[in-house]
């Protein structure tokens, strides 16, 4: 009678299937609630930092221009002058300042011959330099969700930093 009961429940175990265990993708999933919440706390801070380079704007000696992508600009009209296009090559450099004015980096970020559309680059410097003319040197006043966002550059630049970008096309 036991080696029937044995028998049975080996019988029943090798019977079971072995389907794969599903795992969430690292880091988790983010239901509705938790994308509503970093939404929310994107407008917030954008808003809270906005005001923060205003009032930093009204400070200064040089005249600063708001654009449509949510930066300043030393230019007026800016982002009203023609746009280049994907694939047209450019040569740049920057530098990053805190608001205090202090340069984060001793050396410039320096790119030659990139072609839009194929290099990656801060969402702000990019658009800007669509705009840029040959030679040209612009300031820009930049929200940290246009810059390093949330976690910085995991150097010197914490997470949620607006920054100063000093950027000229070479």
């Amino acid at each position: 009678m036991k080696k029937i009961l044995l028998i049975s429940v080996l019988g029943l175990l090798s019977c079971k299937r072995n389907t794969p265990q599903v795992h969430p993708p690292v880091g988790g999933v983010l239901n509705k609630s938790d994308l509503d919440i970093s939404r929310n706390r994107m407008k917030n801070l954008n808003t809270l930092e906005r005001q923060q380079i205003q009032d930093w704007v009204n400070g200064q000696d040089i005249k600063f221009y708001p654009t449509q992508l949510n930066y300043w600009t030393t230019v007026e009209g800016f982002d009203q002058r023609q746009r280049r296009a994907d694939g047209s090559p450019i040569s740049y450099s920057y530098d990053l300042y805190d608001f205090d004015q202090t340069k984060i980096y001793d050396k410039s970020i320096e790119r030659n011959d990139a072609r839009f559309g194929h290099f990656d680059e801060l969402k702000a410097v990019e658009n800007a330099l669509r705009y840029m003319k040959e030679g040209e040197e612009v300031t820009l006043l930049v929200p940290s969700s246009l810059a390093y966002g949330t976690f910085g550059d995991e150097n010197k630049i914490d997470n949620d930093i607006p920054l100063i970008i000093k950027l000229k096309v070479l």
